[in-house]
């Protein structure tokens, strides 16, 4: 496996002590992959899921014994963002605060570059 541990990208403590409660309650790894994909309002949408673990060629971030883990071709569109988790009076969810998007949705979860 050829991880590279990096600053390219860096997961909030918040965001590591829910991944790591969320893994813990599904009986999984502490591993979190964040992914772009074509779609949403604004043209790319972020998609969050738990992995088993890293896959050859991703990056990884580790934060509190949490690794947030992005493959090659999402880095090239996050590189330099923050993952968090956020709670709010409208709900809680991961939330990426990315550099490089020129704008992006109310959702919070769509931006285009």
């Amino acid at each position: 496996m050829d991880t590279t541990a990096t600053a390219d990208i860096i997961l909030t403590p918040s965001a590591a002590s829910r991944v790591a409660a969320i893994a813990a309650k599904q009986g999984k790894p502490a591993v979190l992959r964040l992914s772009v994909e074509g779609g949403g309002c604004s043209g790319f949408q972020y998609r969050f899921g738990l992995a088993d673990a890293p896959e050859d060629g991703d990056t990884v971030a580790l934060r509190d014994g949490v690794a947030l883990v992005v493959d090659e071709m999402s880095l090239d569109l996050v590189r330099g963002s923050a993952v968090d988790f956020v709670e709010s009076l409208g709900g809680s969810a991961f939330q990426v605060t990315n550099p490089n998007a020129a704008s992006g949705c109310g959702c919070g979860s769509s931006f285009s570059i």
